[in-house]
Formats: structure tokens, sequence, C-alpha cells
């Protein structure tokens, strides 16, 4: 399969959607590239990829 790029808000609806109301409107358009497409993530994968946006997303908030 090929790399495909997504929004975060993709990720989340179809995986994990009770996160939702803990990220913020940037957050969910931030744009993942995942390596093997949608097709083959679990549950447990969008918890870590949110995890790691939410902690490079606090790390530019930091750098402004």
């Amino acid at each position: 399969m090929d790399m495909e790029t997504v929004k975060l808000s993709r990720i989340v609806e179809k995986l994990a959607p009770e996160l939702i109301p803990f990220l913020t409107q940037r957050e969910m358009n931030l744009n993942i590239v995942l390596r093997d497409g949608m097709g083959i993530l679990e549950p447990e994968d969008a918890m870590e990829i949110v995890q790691h946006s939410i902690c490079e997303h606090q790390k530019e908030v930091l750098l402004q």
C-alpha cells in the first residue's frame, strides 16, 4: 500500500471518536502521513498518533 496523507480528524472520527471533544480545531486539521494508509490502522494506533500530534503541536506553540 502507498503512503496516504489524511487529516487527524479523519483518523479520530473513524477510530477514536471519544477523543473529539478533547482536541482543538487546529489539532484536528493537522495533516498526518500514514506509511500504509488508513486501511490497517487500529484504535491503539489512533491513540498513539493523537498523542504524538498533540506533543508536536505543543512544541510549535511554545516556540512562537
